[in-house]
């Protein structure tokens, strides 16, 4: 595998950043991509703390909070923000698994994928607004993290659900995906234990937890994972690790 190749590809996937090169644009690199995928939410949330350090100096907690989640987003294109639509307007249709993976496949948002978004940013301008500037840069760093290693979490516990094939079957066919997935866990507990300590470990504990929930209801509505449930889960992941902050459980 071309390491520096699958890098790339893994910047390429879950950024919108420009690359000037022609790396990381094939399909082995792409499918090599997982190993990197930590290593993205780490330069992610580097970049979003030089943003959160700006920004709290020059607004107030609630602006600056909206701001920073902006910020945050714009990294990926509000990528899995889309999948994370799509997933509530097929699991919450109360139809079966072949007309759930259609109503993904539409493009046009319904009420209950619009309704997700409203509530999932509120939540997240909420408890950034209410944790005191030192916890949001902490924050800063670990929720781009903690995404992205969810995201590779339910891959490794979840097929993928499409027979037709997909975006995600190029990720699926890595042989590794389970160890990358192992590995990316990993990463989050060691970086977010070094970050917060012990509050770090058990909010990544409440992380990989979320995400194993939520890939039981994606076993129980379509029998597996899509890329819009991949996206899902890594805003789901990024949500419960700013809840846990928010809470005001001593470090």
């Amino acid at each position: 595998m071309n390491w520096l190749g699958s890098c790339f590809a893994a910047f390429r996937f879950l950024t919108v950043f420009p690359l000037p090169s022609s790396l990381g644009r094939g399909k082995d690199d792409l499918a090599g991509a997982v190993y990197f995928f930590p290593v993205v939410g780490l330069a992610l949330g580097a970049m979003a703390v030089a943003g959160a350090l700006l920004i709290r100096c020059i607004f107030p907690p609630f602006p600056a909070a909206v701001l920073l989640v902006g910020l945050i987003l714009s990294f990926s294109g509000a990528l899995h923000l889309d999948g994370l639509a799509d997933t509530a307007d097929g699991f919450f249709s109360a139809r079966n698994r072949d007309t759930i993976l259609e109503i993904m496949r539409d493009s046009r948002i319904g009420v209950m994928g619009a309704a997700s978004l409203f509530l999932l940013l509120v939540l997240k301008v909420a408890c950034l607004t209410v944790i005191d500037h030192g916890l949001v840069l902490k924050a800063s760093l670990l929720t781009p993290l903690a995404g992205r290693c969810a995201l590779l979490l339910a891959m490794g516990v979840l097929p993928y659900a499409r027979p037709d094939g997909g975006l995600g079957t190029l990720f699926y066919s890595t042989p590794g995906c389970r160890r990358a997935a192992v590995t990316g866990t990993v990463i989050l507990f060691v970086v977010s234990a070094a970050v917060l300590g012990f509050k770090g470990l058990a909010a990544a504990g409440a992380v990989s937890a979320a995400t194993l929930l939520f890939c039981l209801l994606c076993h129980r509505k379509i029998g597996g994972a899509t890329g819009d449930t991949l996206g899902a889960s890594c805003e789901t992941a990024e949500t419960v690790l700013l809840v846990f902050l928010a809470a005001g459980l001593p470090e």
